[in-house]
């Protein structure tokens, strides 16, 4: 049997899947549902009329909220510190909403006085990991519901016929070729030809960058400021995050950055095949990579890179409000003391390279790193360093030359 729900917050798109759950959940659960739309940056055209459509599939109500300056200040910029990249390529773009978004609706859900909430994430996916982990972090109190782990509906045309059954308005037709995701940080897109890995992607999966081969032929050189490893000025102006981060997606998907077409492991144990687009997110970590290879030093910069793997499996996990997440964070912010300093990036073609780097916590020294004459390094000191650092393997030969020794002796 059901659990009885009186009040529900849903987490709505004004796609097809949600726009179904609408009356699904009244159907099935006789309770009211409020939908909750998160503005994390996806852009106008998603959320024209989204309000309307709530209410025209039997929403009591729907509440916009927008959530994109948390989502920089509280998710990206913290994130960017860590070096986050996940599998050595995603840049974590659909994971980074999230957190956000789960914690937002819980907030509208305690507001309006729910008993209950509800995503329209898959049984296959990562989300509906994420948002009930959220959920239970934040809200262990409150019932979820997850209806494509309940209902028969299997298909978009079952669900285009569900809702046309009760006259319920949806732009969404059988027809859709791909599953896109989109916030202020990247656009994913899944389904199509990309389902069979052998299939190159098609020039309409690509939705946010240009060709690379149609790219200008002339590069663009952006000078990127940072301050304790926060982006802070965009050549020489200081910045909205928001706005600048929108700007970055602009000038660098012109020049094709920020593709990747990968095969991942999901979380659940399957693999899947996703096209991402993450123009500013490729421009911003080459910029303070190339800002850590002036400043750290390396036994440091190793400890971030794997740290940066280490917070890039917790973020895709879903494991965000853990204590884990706040020691990790704690340990990127000192890391990024010394992160001040101006980087010149280069565009072109699809790639994004640093051409010039400065910061006043710089480790590099001309006078002993030069190759011309110096009086500050003695290059005589270095056989006794070498002979100190291969002491092990120098011990290692000696012990094998003398085992040979002792048998030869043995046996003579």
């Amino acid at each position: 049997m059901k659990k009885s729900v009186e009040k529900v917050v849903l987490a709505y798109s004004g796609g097809l899947d949600t726009s179904a759950i609408v009356p699904w959940l009244k159907e099935n659960y006789d309770c009211e549902v409020v939908a909750f739309v998160a503005d994390v940056g996806q852009g106008d055209e998603e959320l024209a009329g989204v309000e309307e459509k709530a209410i025209a599939s039997g929403a009591s109500s729907c509440h916009v909220v927008d959530l994109k300056q948390q989502l920089v200040n509280e998710v990206i910029f913290p994130t960017l510190k860590t070096g986050a990249i996940y599998e050595g390529q995603y840049l974590l773009g659909t994971a980074l909403a999230r957190p956000i978004i789960a914690a937002a609706q819980v907030e509208l859900a305690r507001k309006v006085g729910a008993d209950a909430l509800a995503h329209g994430c898959t049984g296959k996916g990562n989300d509906q990991v994420r948002f009930e982990s959220a959920f239970a972090a934040l809200a262990p109190d409150l019932h979820v519901i997850a209806p494509w782990r309940e209902w028969a509906m299997r298909s978009r045309p079952q669900l285009l016929a569900y809702l046309a059954e009760r006259n319920i308005p949806c732009s969404a037709s059988a027809t859709k070729i791909y599953s896109r995701d989109a916030n202020l940080w990247h656009i994913s897109t899944e389904g199509g030809e990309l389902e069979d890995p052998w299939n190159a992607p098609t020039a309409q999966v690509w939705s946010w960058t240009t060709e690379p081969l149609q790219a200008p032929d002339v590069p663009e050189y952006l000078t990127l400021s940072f301050l304790h490893g926060e982006w802070v000025a965009l050549n020489g102006e200081a910045i909205d995050p928001v706005s600048a981060i929108t700007q970055l997606n602009h000038v660098a998907g012109a020049h094709g950055v920020g593709r990747l077409d990968m095969v991942e492991n999901r979380l659940v144990g399957m693999k899947s095949r996703g096209c991402y687009e993450t123009p500013a997110g490729a421009v911003l970590y080459a910029a303070l990579q190339g800002l850590e290879s002036l400043v750290l030093d390396r036994t440091t910069q190793d400890y971030r890179i794997r740290m940066g793997n280490e917070f890039a499996q917790l973020l895709y996990d879903g494991r965000w409000f853990t204590p884990l997440r706040d020691v990790m964070l704690a340990a990127a912010n000192k890391l990024a003391e010394p992160l001040t300093g101006d980087i010149v990036v280069k565009l072109y073609k699809g790639q994004v390279n640093v051409t010039q780097k400065r910061s006043p916590n710089s480790l590099y020294s001309n006078a002993f790193a030069t190759f011309d004459e110096d009086e500050v390094y003695n290059q005589q000191h270095a056989e006794g360093f070498i002979r100190l650092y291969s002491l092990a393997s120098r011990i290692r030969a000696l012990h094998q030359t003398t085992a040979v020794t002792d048998g030869e002796e043995a046996t003579s």
